[in-house]
């Protein structure tokens, strides 16, 4: 049994079960149970909440700027030429191997960040990719 938990730190993104890069940060994954609030009348004052839709975050990805493949993908999604994928986040442990999985269901690019450049600063040159899609499984 692991006693420490797993560092922030190692993410791949897996795009049809195959690896198309590595990040150095994720965000935005959430699931969140929409509610009603129903109210009793006459001598019950009680509330209830009732279980409404599901909605799903957009995934934010971070990563050292590499190569054009995530760029690509955006640019079909501009030119309305693509194909949803199954994306999925896998977290790696100490020895590189799977610790945990997030898959996104059908996703595609919404946004596409290029790198901020400044002469002034040491700072990686990042790229950030938001992938919308319609559900997330844990494995």
């Amino acid at each position: 049994m692991k006693k420490n938990p797993y560092g922030a730190f190692r993410f791949q993104l897996q795009i049809d079960q195959s690896t198309a890069a590595g990040f150095h940060e994720v965000g935005g994954i959430r699931v969140e149970k929409e509610t009603e609030t129903v109210r009793e009348g006459g001598v019950n004052t009680g509330e209830y909440k009732l279980p409404r839709g599901t909605t799903f975050s957009d995934v934010t990805l971070k990563r050292g700027y590499i190569d054009d493949t995530l760029w690509t993908w955006h640019q079909q999604v501009v030119n309305g030429k693509f194909k949803r994928k199954t994306c999925t986040i896998v977290l790696l442990d100490e020895s590189g191997g799977a610790a945990a999985r997030w898959n996104l269901v059908r996703a595609f690019p919404t946004v596409w960040e290029g790198p901020t450049f400044n002469a002034h600063s040491s700072e990686i040159a990042t790229e950030a990719l938001t992938l919308a899609h319609e559900g997330i499984n844990r494995t």
